[in-house]
């Protein structure tokens, strides 16, 4: 997490949420949900799955997390995080999917390494305005 000068941002709120592997939201409680906060480096870690693409109201959406960051008194940013073309995941397109879902921004494309026998591992830098 870094301000808009690249300085690294600590105790910066994140907060994550997603559907699971069936395109379904967890309505009712908290799994595929949750926050957590910068370490003294700006670094995260999130730990989950890939989640699946879904029917909502803006049509089929590509799969993506949803992210809410905000430094301590700062503007809130909110927005979401995708998958490259070349994901593997449910035997779904993933490069048909992005394609089709109007909403989806390239810039917020998360950088994937694997799966070569095992999981994905995954990173984005977030770049946020720290003042009103």
């Amino acid at each position: 997490m870094y301000d808009t000068a690249c300085k690294p941002l600590p105790d910066t709120l994140i907060e994550f949420w997603q559907c699971d592997q069936n395109g379904d939201y967890d309505t009712s409680g908290f799994s595929l949900r949750g926050h957590q906060y910068t370490d003294s480096r700006g670094a995260y870690l999130l730990r989950t799955i890939i989640p699946r693409d879904y029917w909502g109201r803006w049509g089929q959406r590509a799969p993506h997390i949803h992210t809410q960051l905000q430094i301590s008194g700062g503007p809130v940013l909110v927005t979401q995080l995708y998958f490259p073309d070349d994901t593997q995941a449910y035997g779904r397109d993933f490069a048909a999917l992005n394609a089709a879902d109007r909403l989806l921004n390239r810039a917020c494309t998360i950088g994937l390494t694997g799966p070569a026998s095992g999981p994905y591992t995954g990173t984005f830098d977030f770049v946020i305005t720290t003042t009103v």
